[in-house]
């Protein structure tokens, strides 16, 4: 049963939303990734696949000693696009790479802490204008790898915001990006591990990922709230507001539903 929701705008349906998904599951350990080079060149690689996919090419590089700005700076191309096949689109993945280490080695002297010390707006506008970043890659750069308190919005936001009819599933990128970011303004996160809701069933695959180097990285109170908001939504979203069958009445949201109903 839906209960109406009193003082209910998008920002309050937002935060709502933070808040139950946050108490279900608490927090997500995401990015996974040793490095911020790796949360890099992972946003790369992660456009137009699965991230199973990406993990596969990490892991050849890896595998290989060239996860690095050097190790790809030293790489020939040819012998990236092989290591980074299982990726998908390797070839144009493989120069967009390229294209980025040689953008940190001419305005930042090869330095990323450098380059993360510049002011969150300028620097992505700066990473918008290299070839193959759009704003859901810059935005993922400048939160998981540089912890800079930016909301990345991606498909699976676009679908939760659209079926609980706040905006449509084609809103423009910005509009989402500005309505979570004011939603979350105030939010908070606790700094220990939350444990799901007791006598809650879990299904298969719904842990969190394990905590690595980069999830248990130091960041504003900001950047965290961002970083554990999308991580929940793409959790919420893979297990439960499926793009096709969705399962509607086991999901935490389920209660914020429009009519009670699925969309």
């Amino acid at each position: 049963m839906t209960v109406p929701l009193k003082n209910s705008s998008p920002q309050n349906d937002v935060r709502r939303y933070y808040h139950a998904l946050y108490e279900t599951w608490g927090r997500q350990h995401w990015w996974p990734a040793q490095s911020r080079f790796e949360v890099i060149v992972g946003a790369y690689l992660t456009q137009n696949t699965a991230w199973t996919n990406v993990e596969q090419a990490l892991h050849r590089l890896r595998t290989a000693r060239v996860l690095t700005l050097d190790g790809i700076r030293q790489l020939r191309l040819s012998e990236l696009e092989r290591l980074i096949r299982p990726a998908g689109y390797f070839r144009q993945k493989a120069k967009r790479l390229k294209i980025f280490v040689a953008y940190v080695d001419q305005n930042y002297r090869g330095s990323l802490s450098r380059m993360f010390k510049r002011p969150t707006t300028e620097l992505r506008e700066e990473l918008l204008s290299l070839n193959g970043v759009g704003p859901e890659t810059a935005d993922s750069i400048l939160l998981y790898a540089g912890n800079h308190p930016v909301f990345v919005v991606d498909a699976y936001t676009r679908r939760i915001l659209s079926r609980h009819s706040i905006l449509p599933e084609n809103a423009p990128y910005e509009e989402i990006r500005q309505l979570f970011e004011l939603a979350l303004s105030d939010a908070a996160v606790e700094p220990s591990t939350h444990l799901p809701s007791a006598g809650r069933t879990r299904k298969k695959g719904e842990d969190a990922h394990p905590p690595s180097r980069m999830s248990r990285a130091r960041r504003s109170t900001q950047a965290q709230v961002f970083n554990e908001a999308h991580g929940l939504i793409v959790r919420v979203s893979k297990h439960y507001c499926r793009k096709s069958e969705p399962d509607c009445a086991a999901c935490p949201l389920q209660r914020f539903l429009p009519g009670g109903s699925s969309q």
